[in-house]
C-alpha cells in the first residue's frame, strides 16, 4: 500500500495514471524506508526535485532538513564551499565560515542536481565524504562527520560520461545504488490530463480565483504536443492560460504557438480530421486513466457526463 504524506495519498504528489508513474510510486514508497544512496535519470522538467522531496517526506529523515543544490548552476570555484562549508578567511570575502549544504541538512537528504555538470576534482572530493561520512571544509584541515543521505539527479548518460573520462566510475557506483529513472512525458501521454488537471486546482487555488477547464479542443492538441519541457513546460501553459483566458474554460487560442503550430501547419481539411482523430484519442485516454467510470472521465475532459456520452456516440467508442 503506498504511504501518506501529511494527509495526502502519494498519488496526490506524483500524480499519473501511466504504468510508469504507476512503478515510480511504487519505487519512491519502497525505496524511501531504505537509507541508501539514489540516483534520479530524466530529462529536464521531468521531475527528479519533487521525487526527491517525496522519498524524503516518506523517509524516517523527513523530520531533518532537505537541501537541493544545482550543480550546473553555481561556478565551480564556489560550488566546493556551498557543498562543503569553509573556515573564515579561506579565501577573500569569507569573512564567515559557512556550514555548506552537507553539514546544513544534517539529519535530512540533500539533492545534488545536475551532478553530471561536477569537475572531476569536486567530484573526487565528493567521493571522499561519502566514503568518510566526513566533510572537511574549504580551508580546514579536520573532517567533520555528517549524517546525510545524498540524492543525485541527472539528465545525462553517466555511463557514458564515465567512457568518455567526464565522470569518475567509482563516484558513480557510490551514487547510484539504486537509480530511478523518471520518465518524460511524450512516453506517457496519458498523465497529461490528471497532470493538467492538478496544476489547474494549484493555479486556482494560488491566485484565490475559481478553477478553469480546458476545451476538449485545447486538449485535443496538447495531447499531439511532445512536450520537449515536460511537466515543466505543462506548468507554463497552465499558467499562459490563466493569464491570458478570458474565461472560465482555456482555448485553443490560449495555447502558445509551439503547440497550435502543428495543426496550422497542416492546413484546411487534413488539419480537422487530425484535431478529430486527436480528439476521440483524448476520449478514450481520458476512459482509460478512470478505468472506465464515465462520471471520472468526464471530470477529467472537464465536460459533464452527457457531453461525453453525445463524443462517444460522435467517435464510435464502446
Amino acid at each position: 500500500m503506498l504511504r501518506s504524506i501529511e494527509g495526502f495519498e502519494l498519488a496526490d504528489r506524483i500524480v499519473g495514471a501511466s504504468p510508469q508513474i504507476q512503478l515510480l510510486r511504487e519505487q519512491v514508497a519502497q525505496l524511501a524506508c531504505c537509507d541508501v544512496s539514489l540516483l534520479l535519470q530524466g530529462e529536464s522538467g521531468v521531475g527528479k526535485e519533487l521525487v526527491a522531496r517525496t522519498v524524503h517526506d516518506l523517509s524516517a529523515r523527513r523530520d531533518g532538513p532537505f537541501a537541493g543544490v544545482n550543480c550546473a548552476a553555481i561556478h565551480e570555484s564556489l560550488l566546493e564551499s556551498e557543498l562543503f562549508g569553509h573556515v573564515a578567511g579561506a579565501f577573500t570575502g569569507a569573512d564567515r565560515p559557512s556550514l555548506g549544504f552537507l553539514r546544513a541538512a544534517d539529519g535530512g537528504t540533500v539533492l545534488l542536481d545536475e551532478v553530471g555538470d561536477m569537475s572531476r576534482s569536486l567530484q573526487s572530493k565528493l567521493l571522499r565524504v561519502l566514503q568518510e561520512r566526513a566533510v572537511v571544509p574549504v580551508g580546514g584541515t579536520k573532517g567533520i562527520p555528517i549524517d546525510v543521505r545524498v540524492i543525485a539527479a541527472t539528465n545525462k548518460d553517466l555511463s557514458a560520461a564515465v567512457r568518455d573520462g567526464s565522470f569518475r566510475m567509482d563516484l558513480l557506483y557510490r551514487l547510484n545504488v539504486v537509480t530511478i529513472d523518471v520518465p518524460p512525458l511524450r512516453q506517457r501521454r496519458e498523465d497529461i490530463m490528471p497532470l493538467a488537471e492538478s496544476l489547474l486546482e494549484e493555479m486556482a487555488e494560488v491566485l484565490c480565483m475559481p478553477p478553469k477547464k480546458i476545451s476538449p479542443e485545447a486538449l485535443a492538441l496538447m495531447m499531439q504536443h511532445d512536450w520537449p519541457g515536460n511537466v515543466r513546460e505543462l506548468g507554463n501553459v497552465i499558467q499562459r492560460g490563466y493569464a491570458l483566458g478570458r474565461g472560465s474554460v482555456i482555448q485553443v487560442e490560449d495555447l502558445p504557438d509551439a503547440i497550435t503550430r502543428r495543426c496550422c501547419e497542416d492546413g484546411g481539411s487534413e488539419a480537422f480530421r487530425s484535431l478529430q482523430q486527436a480528439a476521440r484519442g483524448h476520449v478514450e485516454l481520458a476512459l482509460k486513466a478512470s478505468n472506465g467510470v464515465r462520471s471520472h472521465a468526464a471530470r477529467l475532459l472537464g465536460i459533464d457526463r452527457k457531453s461525453l456520452w453525445r463524443m462517444m456516440r460522435r467517435y464510435q467508442i464502446d
